[in-house]
C-alpha cells in the first residue's frame, strides 16, 4: 500500500513538472526569469556568500534541474524512514555555503538521501562576527511558506517576486523555487490575499490590525509565518530608514544586526545605509567592507556607479582606491567608472588640499589639468592651484592661481595668488591683489595682513605710493595688527624718520605691551633722538626680559649672524635698524655727495616755480688710518679678493671717484668674520650710494653693519641732505621741508640749505617764512639768500620792480 502511493504522488508531481515545462518560456517571458533576467540578489553573509559565488547565487532556478532531481527521487528505494507526505521530499546533500542551487543539473540519482536541516539565518559580517560552523542534525525539511510568492507572481510583481525567491534561498539553501508559482493552487483565502495586498501596498499598520482582527475573531487561525516574517522584515527596514534620516546610526547598525535578510543587493539602499552607518561610528572599515559587497556581488550597473558616488564623500583617498580597484573592464578598453573618474579627481585633489602629506597619484592631477584646459572652470584651476602651494610649487601655483583669477575674480583666487606671491618674495603686488578682498573672511583679512607685514619689511625698502601707504596704515590701525605696525616702525627708520618710527614703535606697545622687537626699536631710535629718559624707561621696564634693550651699548653680538637677514619665505621678521655702538678706534672720513652744478636762476613769473641755485655741500673730514691708494686701477672682480683685500679695494676705489666699483668690493668686504671689518663696509657702501645719487640705497647699506654713534649720525646728516636735493628738483617742496626738519634734528642747518628752505616756501607761496629765512641768511653775506630776497620781491611786488 505505501509503495503504491509514493508512485502515485511521484506520478502526480511529474505530470505536474511536464505542464509546467510546457509553458516554461511563456512563464520566463512574463516574469522575467529567463536567461536575461535580473539575477537574484545575495544575502551579504560571511562564509556563505563569496565573491565568486555571485554567479551561481543570481543564476535563474532552472526547472530542468527540478525535473532531475524529481526522477532521481522517484527512481530510487524508498528510505527506511518513508513517509506518506508527497511535499516530505528528501533532498540530496548540499554544500552548507551554498546560496542557490547549482545551474549545472545534477542526473545522477543518489541511492539513500539525507534530510538536511534548514540552517537560521546568519547575521552579516559587516554587522557582526559570524558564528562557529555547527553539523546539521539531521531532521525533515522545513515547510516553506511559498504564499508570498504566489501573490507576487499574480500580480506580475517581478521586482518583488525576485526577491522574495532571493529571501528564501537565503533562508533555506535546499528549497528550489518552483518553475510556476501560478501552478501551485491558490488558497482560496480571500481574507489573506487583502492582507499580502495590504502588504505590497506598505500598509503595514493596517495589516498588522487586519491579523489581530482575524485572530480575535477565529481562534484557531494562524496568519502564515512567512507573513509575519516578511512583516516584521519590512517594519525593521522602514524603522532603519527612519533612524538613518534622523542620523541615528548606531541604530541603524542594530537594526541592520537584528535583519540579516535586509542586506542582499535588492536592498542597496539598506547597504548604503548601513555603510554610511559604520562611518559615522568610526568604523571605517566595515563601512569599506560595505561598499566592497555591493562591488563584488551586485551585477545592476547604475547602483555600482552610485556605491563608488556615495563613498567618495564618505572614505577618504587611500581606501576609495581599493574600492576603485573592484571596477570591472568595460567596451573598447575603457573602464566601468570612467563616466565619474573627472568628479573623482577632483574630490581626492580636494581631499589633497586639506592634508599636504596626501600623495594624490599623477593620473589624477594630469586629469584635473586637462579639464582645467578643456573646460576652462575657474574651481578646477583653483584646486590644482591649492594642491601646489600646498606642496610649496610656488610657480606653478601662481600659474593656476592667476588663470583662476582671469576666469572669476574671487576671495579664494585672490588669497591663493597672494600667497604665492609672498612666497616669492613678491609681497607689493600680493597686498594690491588682497585689498579688494581684504573683508571677505578671516582667513582673508590674515592674508591681506601678512602682505603688509612683508611688503613693510622688504629688503631694500619699496619705494611706495603715498596713497598705498596711507590705506595700509588705516587698515593696520583698524585691526591693531602689531606686525605691520612694528614693520611700519623699521620702514620710517629706514627713510631716517624717527620721530615717525618711535609713533609708530609706541603703538604698537599699546596694542601689545609684550612685544619685545618693538620695544627694541623704540628703544634704539630714542637713542638716536638722544632721549636718554626714554631709552632708560625702556631698560628698567624691560629689564630681565630682554638682554638687548638693556645692552644698547653693545649690541652686534645679538643679530643673527652680526648683520641683517632679510625675512624668510613666510615670516614677518622686523627689519634691523642702524645700530648704535662704541667709538670706533679708527675714525674714518665722511663725505656728502659732491656739489652739483650752479643753476642761474630766472626771473620767475606769478605761477612759476622758483628754482634756486643748488647749495653746494660741505665735506666734514675726520682723521683716518692710513690706506693704500694704489692698485685699483684696472678692474677687477671684488668677489674674488679676501675681505680685507676688498676693504682696502673699496676705499682706493672712493679716493678715484668710482663709486659703482666701489659699492661691489665692500659689498664683498661684507662677508669679512671681523665686526670691524663689517663695520667699514657697511659704512664705506653707504658713502659710495651716497656719491652715486642714491640716497635710499645708502640708508640699507647702513643697516648691514651697526655703527657707532658719531659715523650713523654722519651717515644720516648726509642721506637727509641729499633726499632734501633730490625732493626738491623734483618739485615736491613739503617733501623737501619735510626732509630738512628731519636734519636739523640732528645738526644745525647750514646757509645752504636754509636758502633751499627759503626757495621751497617760496614755491609754495608761504612769502612771509621765506622772506624771514632769506633775511637771516643773507645777513651773514650768502649771495644766494639775497638774491631769494629779490625772488620774492619780483613775486610780491611786480610793479615796483617794473
Amino acid at each position: 500500500m505505501k509503495s503504491s502511493l509514493v508512485a502515485v504522488s511521484a506520478a502526480v508531481v511529474v505530470a505536474s513538472l511536464v505542464t509546467g515545462l510546457k509553458d516554461r518560456a511563456a512563464l520566463q517571458e512574463k516574469f522575467g526569469l529567463g536567461p536575461a533576467g535580473k539575477p537574484a540578489p545575495e544575502l551579504m553573509m560571511m562564509g556563505r556568500i563569496k565573491p565568486t559565488d555571485a554567479a551561481a547565487g543570481n543564476s535563474d532556478f532552472n526547472a530542468q534541474l527540478v525535473a532531475d532531481k524529481i526522477e532521481a527521487i522517484t527512481s530510487s528505494p524508498p528510505s527506511a524512514s518513508g513517509t506518506s507526505d508527497p511535499n516530505a521530499v528528501a533532498e540530496q546533500p548540499a554544500p552548507p555555503q551554498a546560496a542557490a542551487p547549482q545551474s549545472e543539473p545534477q542526473s545522477a540519482p543518489q541511492p539513500a538521501p539525507q534530510p538536511a536541516a534548514s540552517p537560521a539565518p546568519v547575521t552579516p559580517a559587516i554587522v557582526s562576527e559570524s558564528p562557529a560552523p555547527q553539523e546539521a542534525a539531521a531532521s525533515p525539511p522545513p515547510a516553506v511558506d511559498e504564499s508570498a510568492l504566489r501573490y507576487f507572481a499574480s500580480r506580475g510583481d517581478k521586482v518583488r517576486l525576485q526577491a522574495e525567491i532571493s529571501r528564501l534561498q537565503a533562508l533555506y539553501p535546499n528549497w528550489v523555487p518552483p518553475a510556476d508559482p501560478l501552478a501551485v493552487p491558490q488558497n482560496g483565502d480571500k481574507q489573506l490575499e487583502a492582507m499580502w495586498q495590504l502588504y505590497s501596498e506598505g500598509r503595514y499598520a493596517e495589516l498588522r490590525k487586519a491579523v489581530a482582527d482575524r485572530q480575535a475573531a477565529d481562534a484557531g487561525w494562524q496568519p502564515p509565518a512567512d507573513l509575519l516574517d516578511r512583516l516584521d522584515v519590512a517594519e525593521a527596514r522602514a524603522r532603519l530608514i527612519n533612524a538613518s534620516d534622523l542620523k541615528q546610526y548606531a541604530t541603524v547598525v542594530d537594526i541592520a544586526a537584528a535583519t540579516p535578510s535586509l542586506l542582499t543587493c535588492s536592498e542597496v539602499d539598506v547597504l548604503w545605509r548601513v555603510a554610511e552607518a559604520f562611518i559615522q561610528t568610526e568604523r571605517v572599515q566595515r563601512g569599506q567592507d560595505a561598499y566592497s559587497y555591493i562591488l563584488k556581488n551586485c551585477p545592476n550597473p547604475a547602483e555600482r556607479q552610485a556605491t563608488v558616488e556615495k563613498a567618495s564623500t564618505l572614505l577618504a583617498y587611500q581606501p576609495m582606491q581599493a574600492l576603485l580597484a573592484l571596477e570591472k573592464p568595460a567596451a573598447e578598453g575603457s573602464r566601468e567608472f570612467d563616466a565619474i573618474r573627472d568628479n573623482l579627481a577632483r574630490r581626492f585633489m580636494a581631499e589633497g588640499n586639506d592634508d599636504p602629506k596626501l600623495a594624490i597619484a599623477p593620473d589624477y592631477v594630469a586629469r584635473l589639468e586637462k579639464l582645467a584646459g578643456s573646460e576652462g572652470l575657474a574651481s578646477d584651476a583653483l584646486l590644482l592651484g591649492w594642491y601646489q602651494l600646498r606642496r610649496n610649487n610656488d610657480a606653478e601655483a601662481e600659474k593656476w592661481f592667476r588663470a583662476a583669477r582671469a576666469k572669476e575674480d574671487t576671495a579664494s583666487a585672490s588669497q591663493g595668488l597672494a600667497l604665492a606671491l609672498i612666497a616669492r618674495k613678491a609681497p607689493e603686488e600680493a597686498e594690491d591683489v588682497m585689498f579688494r578682498w581684504r573683508a571677505e573672511s578671516d582667513d582673508a583679512s590674515a592674508t591681506y595682513l601678512a602682505a603688509t607685514a612683508n611688503l613693510m619689511a622688504l629688503q631694500p625698502p619699496a619705494d611706495l605710493a603715498e596713497d598705498v601707504l596711507h590705506r595700509i596704515a588705516a587698515e593696520i590701525i583698524a585691526r591693531k595688527y602689531v606686525p605691520t605696525a612694528q614693520q611700519f616702525g623699521w620702514y620710517a627708520r629706514s627713510l631716517n624718520q624717527f620721530q615717525t618710527a618711535a609713533r609708530w614703535f609706541e603703538t604698537a606697545l599699546a596694542w601689545k605691551p609684550d612685544d619685545e622687537p618693538s620695544a627694541y626699536g623704540l628703544a634704539v631710535t630714542r637713542e638716536q633722538l638722544n632721549d636718554r629718559k626714554g631709552v632708560l624707561d625702556l631698560q628698567r621696564a624691560w629689564a630681565g626680559r630682554s638682554s638687548r634693550i638693556a645692552n644698547l651699548e653693545d649690541t652686534s653680538s645679538l643679530m643673527p649672524n652680526g648683520g641683517v637677514l632679510p625675512p624668510e619665505k613666510g615670516t614677518l621678521a622686523p627689519q634691523q635698524p642702524v645700530q648704535p655702538t662704541q667709538p670706533a678706534q679708527r675714525p674714518a672720513t665722511a663725505a656728502e655727495p659732491p656739489p652739483a652744478e650752479r643753476a642761474t636762476p630766472q626771473q620767475p613769473g606769478p605761477d612759476q616755480a622758483v628754482r634756486p641755485a643748488r647749495p653746494a655741500l660741505q665735506t666734514v673730514t675726520v682723521q683716518r688710518g692710513p690706506r693704500q691708494t694704489r692698485g685699483c686701477s684696472t678692474s677687477i672682480d671684488a668677489g674674488q679678493l679676501s675681505p680685507a683685500n676688498a676693504l682696502s679695494r673699496g676705499w682706493c676705489l672712493m679716493d678715484i671717484n668710482r663709486p659703482m666699483e666701489a659699492i661691489s668690493a665692500f659689498e664683498a668686504a661684507l662677508q669679512s668674520p671681523v665686526r670691524k671689518d663689517r663695520e667699514d663696509a657697511a659704512y664705506g657702501q653707504s658713502l659710495a650710494y651716497l656719491r652715486a645719487g642714491l640716497s635710499s640705497n645708502a640708508a640699507v647699506a647702513a643697516t648691514k653693519a651697526p655703527q657707532n654713534r658719531q659715523r650713523a649720525a654722519e651717515l644720516q646728516v648726509a642721506i637727509l641732505a641729499d633726499r632734501a636735493l633730490s625732493a626738491f628738483d623734483a618739485g615736491r617742496y613739503r617733501e623737501t621741508l619735510i626732509y630738512l626738519d628731519q636734519r636739523a634734528q640732528l645738526q644745525q642747518e647750514r646757509i645752504d640749505l636754509m636758502v633751499l628752505r627759503g626757495y621751497c616756501y617760496l614755491n609754495l607761496k608761504m612769502y612771509g617764512d621765506a622772506t624771514r629765512i632769506f633775511e637771516a641768511a643773507a645777513a651773514t653775506g650768502n649771495r644766494d639768500a639775497a638774491r631769494g630776497l629779490a625772488d620774492v620781491r619780483n613775486v610780491t611786488h611786480p610793479d615796483v620792480n617794473d
